[in-house]
């Protein structure tokens, strides 16, 4: 199957530059890519550099020693940058004169120490980037005091899950605003020329004196056997070091002014952490150890190594600033700083072109800011990600085919991965490693700035050297086994959607993924719901917390769970895979028995949630009016779990419409449903039937879980301010079990769920999640587009009570403009000029230097829409650029225009994608 020819465009559309960067890159092979902030923010603690007998990930590598131990898998800096196989690296170190340590990586608590789990406690945030990254600009705030590193761990010790987060502003080192404002940024000159720029501002009363170490260096790829051969860095002349590496060939870095340059090798401390003799008089902590601690003979002084920094020392005046200049090049200029600023200017001009044209131009001054920071938070989550399970098991003794396999290590049946790649992140320091459900939703969001990108993540799930045999696709690397919910259907569909608008259909890409997907679905099928009922288990499927017991783990009761949010993805699955072979059928017939049996498929799930007549062993509660996880007794015995949570608004996700003739036009998909009616009748009858008919508003026909009377039920609770409706999205648990908690005893032990708005108040999952109150961007979004999709079937006609109990009523299309406007409020000005995100606190809510710098958590307060969890989880609450984008185009005179955007009947001003 060829990928079908561009079509003219009827509109009038000149390419921006940035837009220019990325189509050479993509039809030339122009590397413009192959820089960019690839570097991890963390990678002490992680999976893969665990080498432990008893798998505790964060003791084995710590903070402390991550500046003197080598990393096996990857490398980590603050505001740093890599090629696309982080072969040289290159961050910012910093020392203000009193830390004790050279401040080279960003500093949070681990699991254990936080009372809500890990936690960064640092200010830094990405303010913008194009998607070549030809240019980027990234915030670090540097406190000229003392880094408070023991109060931090020791104050978060102290205090419960039922208490506040101990921040670094609370410590009191920002008081009188004794701190640096340290700017890096980025400009290419071309795809291997990489302008840095850092501005230091002094922001306190008095003068103060900064170290500045910009760092170079090679990952550590020749210590570990085999026969890697190893680069080297050497100073050439003065400020000028060159990187010479036998695969990426050579590259200088030239300094301006006169720094001093310093040298050393990035290997282990042995020496030093476990009092072993260092295989190389230079190790990688030297210039903490030179600069601090004063050890001239901590460095090379024959001015080579694999690691080097230009020391700077700068002396900042009261409110004043100084700027460091450096150039990494392939081919380094004669005058390297001649025209530096002018080259600046210019790539920051083509990144403000770029988003003007992709930023709607209703938007306020504020939204454009917060949609811009939100893919600019979106681009510097990339981070390339590497990870070969086959030498790591074996390096385990766990590898199930080789060895003893004695060993104990994680992941033992993903042995075939090899995981190489650049890749987006959900959070670096936090998640500083893939999830795949989560990557999904980023791409929703990526396909904003980077169409190829966006596809290319989707693709990358679905290779044999990510996805297992079996068709499993992987979780994260704490248990790549996890099962996460299916979702990659719906964002391969919507991304293809668009860009059909855009008029450059990927059939290609569809087949691609289809195949891989088909996979997945069998899997999902066989392993999921054995029994053969269509009904689906999954464990915790990304709702961590939301059940009364870990999903995850053997239920107490014995007997099984039957979950609602399960199986209504399994139906989402379905829905989305039946579109997708519907759009192949149009260019190849044999899809037509696949797209049925999607329907059928589709069909049996949707009953088995609730049959005909009144039983007490499905799902959907007729009494209540909402869907419930099913808990199944040993002795055949079944109760509801009857929690409203968002396990019972998911079904609503589960919706497609047909356009006339959308089916009809497939004669054998037509002739087997015929013949499903005629033997299945009872069946039939529960598919969204609005009014007793099948056809509605435009002759268009409905394909869902929940029929009108459904709809209309579910909505009530959803839309009432009192349970799931908040000033600030669709909370993920009822607050009606904020004076009403689910209770469930069994064996002498009570299990309790109440709404809990902010953090969770148990360990279970890392106990630094929490689904039982707190707003989250995905969910909202597949409710959003649910709604938008049902509602050119229901039309202007149909109207909801929004919000419950107001008098106010509105059409589908309406509450998800609602929602999108709620969900707006979490980062934009309120009236008073403050900003929900930022909750009390004051210096994000007043401080000039501070308010309009934006932070994308991970969650958000379920009642006043603070931020909570990882702080820099850009990854799918960038969503908020996708709702924003669709809010400013909600016009109430192209309603099934605008409510095709959301599931990807896009324009091309939508798109930067030609």
């Amino acid at each position: 199957m060829t990928a079908q020819k561009k079509k003219p465009s009827p509109l009038s559309y000149v390419e921006v530059t940035e837009q220019k960067r990325l189509n050479t890159a993509r039809e030339q092979g122009v590397p413009w890519k192959k820089w960019g902030p690839y570097l991890s923010e963390r990678q002490w603690g992680t999976v893969r550099e665990d080498y432990s007998s008893d798998g505790n990930a964060w003791n084995y590598f710590s903070h402390d020693q991550a500046r003197s131990r080598a990393y096996r898998w990857g490398e980590d800096g603050i505001a740093g940058i890599s090629d696309d196989k982080q072969q040289l690296c290159f961050a910012l170190a910093l020392w203000n004169g009193r830390d004790p340590i050279l401040k080279e990586r960003l500093f949070g608590l681990t699991n254990s120490e936080g009372n809500h789990g890990e936690d960064v406690k640092e200010y830094y945030f990405y303010l913008d980037s194009t998607p070549t990254h030809s240019y980027m600009k990234y915030l670090y705030k540097y406190p000229q005091g003392d880094f408070p590193y023991r109060d931090l761990v020791e104050t978060n010790g102290r205090r419960s899950r039922e208490e506040m987060e101990y921040e670094l502003l609370d410590t009191g080192v920002f008081n009188d605003d004794r701190y640096f404002d340290v700017f890096v940024e980025y400009a290419k000159g071309d795809p291997e020329d990489i302008l840095i720029r850092i501005s230091v501002h002094n922001r306190g009363p008095e003068a103060a004196q900064i170290h500045l170490l910009p760092t170079l260096w090679f990952r550590n790829t020749w210590s570990w056997g085999g026969d890697e051969p190893k680069p080297a860095l050497g100073q050439i002349k003065d400020a000028t070091v060159l990187a010479s590496h036998p695969k990426l060939g050579e590259h200088t870095l030239q300094c301006d002014g006169a720094p001093e340059l310093l040298f050393t090798e990035n290997e282990t401390n042995a020496s030093r952490l476990w009092g072993q003799p260092n295989p190389s008089a230079y190790v990688k902590d030297a210039f903490h150890r030179y600069v601090i601690a004063g050890e001239k003979e901590a460095v090379n002084p024959a001015k080579s190594g694999t690691k080097a920094a230009a020391h700077y020392v700068l002396d900042v005046l009261a409110g004043g600033s100084k700027v460091v200049r450096l150039r990494l090049s392939a081919k380094p200029a004669a005058q390297a700083f001649a025209k530096f600023d002018e080259l600046f200017a210019s790539r920051l001009a083509d990144a403000d072109e770029f988003y003007d044209r992709i930023t709607p131009k209703s938007l306020s001054e504020d939204e454009k800011r917060v949609h811009r920071q939100a893919l600019a938070g979106m681009l510097w989550s990339k981070q390339y990600y590497y990870f070969d399970l086959d030498r790591w098991l074996s390096e385990h003794d766990s590898h199930p085919l080789m060895g003893s396999g004695k060993g104990n290590a994680r992941n033992p049946e993903w042995f075939h991965m090899l995981n190489s790649d650049i890749i987006s992140m959900p959070d670096k320091w936090e998640y500083p490693w893939y999830a795949a459900w989560d990557l999904a939703f980023h791409t929703i969001a990526l396909s904003l700035v980077d169409f190829d990108f966006a596809k290319e993540q989707l693709l990358l799930m679905l290779r044999s050297l990510y996805s297992h045999p079996n068709g499993q696709i992987p979780a994260y690397e704490w248990n790549f086994s996890d099962v996460n919910p299916p979702v990659h259907a719906w964002a391969t569909l919507f991304l293809y959607r668009v860009e059909t608008e855009l008029g450059r259909a990927d059939l290609r890409f569809l087949e691609r993924s289809f195949q891989g997907l088909m996979l997945n679905f069998n899997w999902w099928v066989n392993r999921k719901d054995p029994e053969g009922r269509n009904v689906f288990a999954g464990g915790f499927l990304g709702l961590d917390n939301i059940g009364v017991f870990d999903r995850s783990a053997p239920l107490p009761t014995g007997g099984h769970l039957d979950q609602a949010d399960g199986t209504a993805w399994m139906a989402f699955y379905c829905l989305c895979m039946l579109e997708i072979a519907l759009i192949l059928t149009e260019h190849d017939p044999l899809y037509e028995e696949i797209a049925y049996r999607f329907i059928e498929h589709f069909a049996w799930i949707t009953y088995a949630m609730d049959r005909i007549g009144v039983n007490h062993d499905e799902m959907w509660d007729s009494a209540d009016g909402f869907f419930y996880d099913l808990l199944h007794f040993p002795n055949g015995d079944a109760m509801r779990l009857k929690i409203r949570s968002m396990v019972g608004l998911l079904p609503l996700c589960a919706a497609t419409v047909y356009e006339p003739g959308a089916i009809a036009r497939h004669a054998r998909i037509q002739e087997l449903i015929e013949l499903f009616r005629k033997r299945h009748p009872e069946v039939v009858k529960q598919i969204a039937i609005a009014d007793g008919k099948f056809v509605g508003f435009g002759d268009r026909r409905l394909t869902s879980v929940c029929n009108k009377e459904k709809l209309q039920r579910i909505l009530a609770y959803m839309l009432d301010e009192n349970e799931f409706l908040s000033p600030y999205g669709i909370r993920s648990l009822s607050r009606y079990h904020l004076d009403h908690p689910f209770s469930f005893s069994f064996g002498g032990q009570e299990y309790k769920v109440q709404y809990l708005p902010a953090e969770s108040n148990t360990g279970m999952f890392g106990g630094n999640s929490n689904w039982r109150g707190p707003i989250w961007m995905p969910v909202n979004v597949l409710l959003i587009r649910g709604l938008l999709l049902m509602y050119p079937f229901y039309g202007d006609d149909f109207k909801v009570e929004c919000p419950t109990g107001s008098g106010k009523y509105m059409t589908l299309y309406e509450v998800a403009k609602e929602i999108c406007h709620r969900l707006s409020k979490i980062f934009v000005r309120d009236e008073n000029g403050r900003r929900p995100v930022y909750g009390g606190t004051k210096k994000f809510q007043e401080d000039p230097h501070w308010k309009d710098y934006i932070l994308f958590y991970e969650y958000f307060h379920g009642d006043n829409g603070a931020g909570l969890g990882a702080s820099h989880q850009t990854g799918w609450t960038g969503l908020i650029a996708r709702t924003l984008d669709l809010s400013a185009r909600l016009d109430p005179g192209t309603y099934l225009q605008t409510a095709q955007a959301f599931v990807g009947k896009m324009t091309r001003e939508q798109v930067a994608g030609e």
